[in-house]
């Protein structure tokens, strides 16, 4: 989707793994690029860098912003940092997490429930959803009617919680405080699949 304006949102897949306890997983992520036509934030760097290079065009990357800290959402945030310039913002909760794929390499600011990045007009609201990882967020703007979610909420249901660092009575409780609460027809942009919207998924239940 490219839409001029000042909620611009850009989008593409790109395919790489996720390993986690041992195993590894083929998968497809979604990369999500908020702003207008002259500055703009990435939420998550997955697999890729060259790819989300390639979305953000020319434009001034203000931000590199985690969901969450699993190898498959910020495999690649150091060096798409190091190619831009971009700071990375995490929650500080996943820094366990967050060591398993770049251990001695930190993040550049810590996100915090109720923290807002502006970005070419746009306001992203940081919204603390734990639950897949402890320090997972999701972003939320309420001007443009969208939420980026990362693996707390996909189109048909929670995200995956058989892991470690996970617990699946701490997500339901996330979506249905946080994210339930916002309005019917909030778009909803995830880390992986389809779109949905926050009224299909609360008709659905968790």
């Amino acid at each position: 989707m490219n839409a001029a304006g000042p909620a611009r949102v850009d989008h593409a897949v790109v395919s790489g793994t996720f390993s986690l306890d041992g195993e590894t997983f083929d998968v497809d992520n979604n990369i999500w690029v908020v702003g207008d036509d002259t500055e703009c934030v990435v939420i998550d760097a997955p697999h890729d860098a060259d790819a989300i290079a390639h979305v953000v065009g020319e434009r001034r990357l203000k931000a590199i912003l985690c969901t969450h800290a699993h190898d498959d959402h910020v495999r690649v945030a150091p060096a798409l940092r190091s190619r831009t310039g971009a700071p990375i913002h995490l929650h500080p909760a996943d820094r366990p997490v967050w060591e398993l794929t770049h251990p001695g390499v930190a993040w550049d600011a810590d996100l915090a429930d109720g923290d807002v990045v502006e970005v070419g007009g746009s306001r992203l609201r940081v919204l603390h959803t734990p639950g897949h990882t402890p320090g997972a967020v999701c972003f939320h703007d309420e001007e443009a009617g969208v939420l980026f979610t990362g693996d707390t909420l996909f189109h048909g249901g929670p995200g995956a919680t058989g892991r470690s660092f996970s617990d699946h009575g701490t997500i339901v409780a996330s979506i249905r405080e946080r994210l339930f609460a916002l309005p019917d027809e909030t778009v909803v942009h995830t880390g992986h699949g389809e779109d949905t919207t926050i009224g299909a998924e609360r008709a659905r239940g968790v």
